[in-house]
């Protein structure tokens, strides 16, 4: 990796040095400043430009200036309209006729969709069997046409590489193209104008397609500026190509809009060219990022738009006093998960908890303890009693109670409380 890129003379024209038939074959030269340039005045009119903000707690927190840039107010919710309505714009009549094809179950299709219908042409989505019918919905309420086929997305790809070719359609590769790229790069110009004193970026990386034009952006304008991308630690993909090694890619990440098997083959040359490192980061961090996001900017982020804030947390003493570009890159996130999220960091942070308490199974037992919560303030939100499935005594019984306090420190008083009047007590933990 080299850690100071310098950019070599680009071609303006992206389509001149990239057919659209192997757009990942192209010379990483296709993807440019002007390139990008070019994009932003062709898309200006039709994605919205998002606001880039200075938050004033999330700095205090970290120790770094935290700038904010608000991808998830697209209409789609996403910066991935930005990308396919670029690629939709340079191509040329016959093929926007023909229609075109993508495979994805997320943002990219519903971008894709949404600007396919609002230019007039046909848009067809590949997705598993197994994608939630939400997102079906969502891509079709947008003007797509959706088939499922497959139970993996290597499956879905494949056959809509298949109806590519059957149907004549145009395949619009959500990441791995420097047309796409180019498109998502104006994200960066945004944000540079916004926010001119920059010194530091951080950007999800799934497949490549956002911080390749990102980090374009940033090596033309500030060649002196660090560049980081960051994975989900379940999804590794680009981080082991470019280090080199072999790593699992697989589980349940909660930011799925990067689990990302197979990065592109362009945007990998790109990012070992033009980024500085990439980082990871485990669930913890990035539920924790969503969570901070929601309550301290009142903003709706998925995992992977919370994923460069889950970086800075878990890396500190790299960030540490720099002016950092945080792109919330997409806000798509299902709302019972949303509310697993928020709940699971308010147990985390020692706000909502479950103590398992053996007691007597006498009357009077539950009674007593639930004094000592009343003592200590703490409330009572479930009690769940065990008597069969238990190595105690016939005579003993175990018995969870959910509570909410105001802090840890509440909560541990009470706990130690307990204990000192005799009680065991163990806390349920997360992991």
């Amino acid at each position: 990796m080299n850690t100071s890129p310098s950019l070599s003379p680009v071609n303006a024209n992206p389509a001149a040095t990239a057919p659209r038939d192997h757009p990942c074959d192209a010379p990483i030269e296709a993807l440019s400043i002007e390139s990008i340039r070019a994009a932003a005045e062709r898309i200006k009119d039709a994605v919205v430009r998002t606001p880039t903000m200075h938050s004033i707690t999330l700095s205090q927190m970290t120790g770094a200036e935290i700038w904010l840039k608000f991808e998830n107010l697209q209409f789609t919710a996403a910066y991935k309209e930005r990308g396919a309505l670029n690629a939709l714009l340079l191509m040329d009549p016959e093929r926007r006729a023909r229609g075109v094809i993508a495979a994805s179950a997320g943002n990219h299709s519903q971008g894709l969709s949404f600007h396919g219908r609002r230019l007039g042409v046909p848009v067809t989505i590949v997705m598993p069997r197994t994608t939630p019918t939400v997102k079906v919905m969502q891509t079709e309420s947008v003007g797509g046409q959706v088939v499922l086929e497959g139970e993996t997305f290597d499956e879905a790809y494949a056959h809509a590489r298949k109806l590519e070719i059957e149907l004549g359609l145009t395949f619009v590769h959500p990441f791995d193209d420097p047309d796409v790229a180019s498109g998502q790069g104006t994200v960066a110009l945004e944000m540079f104008e916004d926010a001119p004193d920059l010194d530091c970026i951080v950007t999800p990386i799934g497949g490549g397609g956002l911080i390749s034009g990102m980090a374009t952006v940033a090596r033309a304008l500030k060649p002196d500026m660090k560049v980081y991308g960051v994975q989900a630690a379940l999804f590794p993909s680009m981080y082991a190509k470019i280090k080199g090694t072999e790593m699992p890619c697989s589980g349940d990440t909660l930011a799925e809009g990067i689990a990302v098997k197979y990065p592109g083959e362009f945007t990998s040359r790109v990012v070992a060219d033009r980024v500085d490192d990439i980082l990871l980061v485990d669930e913890a961090a990035l539920e924790k990022a969503v969570s901070l996001l929601l309550q301290i900017e009142k903003t709706v982020v998925e995992g992977a738009g919370a994923a460069g804030l889950a970086a800075v947390l878990a890396h500190p003493e790299k960030f540490a006093g720099r002016k950092i570009g945080l792109v919330l890159c997409g806000g798509n996130i299902d709302t019972r998960l949303l509310a697993n999220v928020l709940l699971r960091d308010l147990a985390r942070s020692g706000r909502l908890a479950r103590l398992r308490i053996t007691l007597q199974d006498r009357p009077g037992s539950l009674y007593k303890v639930m004094s000592a919560f009343h003592e200590h303030n703490v409330n009572i939100i479930e009690i769940y009693h065990q008597r069969i499935f238990t190595n105690l005594p016939a005579k003993g019984l175990i018995t969870d109670i959910e509570c909410e306090a105001r802090d840890r420190e509440q909560l541990d008083a009470l706990v130690q409380s307990l204990r000192t009047s005799g009680y065991v007590v163990n806390p349920v933990e997360l992991d």
